[in-house]
């Protein structure tokens, strides 16, 4: 494995295992590990890794990957978020309107626009709130189905 490809492995492991808050911390546990890094790298890394912060609960941000980037052996590794934050599902036409508890939504609406859901077209996430724009004529069965995948507690 490259030392690019090992440290991208090592990033994505210490981010599922640990509730990372900060670049500083990254990087001393990146450096526990044998790997002596940049900001300037490990920010790069990130932003290839597509690492977002979301809330976790104890109210802390913390860094989260998106859905396509966690290792699918592990499949417990995505509960915590899928299981955290949601509140409701509703819909008008090709609108649906997630609810979430405050500051959830921004990171929820990260996750879903990361599933690449052809039925989706977009979203628009505030503190608690998100606007899904779906294709017309699509069931919202469907969707409901669709976003199970990461919001565990829609039914």
């Amino acid at each position: 494995m490259k030392k690019r490809e090992s440290r991208m492995h090592v990033i994505k492991s210490i981010i599922l295992s640990n509730e990372v808050g900060s670049q500083e911390e990254l990087l001393q546990l990146l450096e526990a590990d044998g790997f002596v890094l940049t900001q300037a790298t490990l920010s790069r890394d990130l932003k290839l890794l597509k690492v977002a912060k979301s809330v976790n609960s104890n109210g802390r941000y913390v860094y989260t990957l998106p859905v396509d980037k966690i290792n699918t052996t592990s499949s417990s590794v995505a509960e915590p978020f899928n299981s955290r934050g949601f509140i409701s599902l509703q819909f008008s036409l090709n609108i649906a309107v997630i609810r979430t508890m405050p500051g959830y939504a921004s990171s929820m609406a990260y996750h879903i626009d990361n599933q690449s859901n052809p039925n989706i077209l977009g979203t628009i996430a505030g503190d608690d709130t998100i606007m899904l724009v779906l294709r017309e004529g699509i069931d919202h069965q469907v969707i409901r189905d669709n976003l199970s995948d990461i919001l565990s507690t829609i039914q």
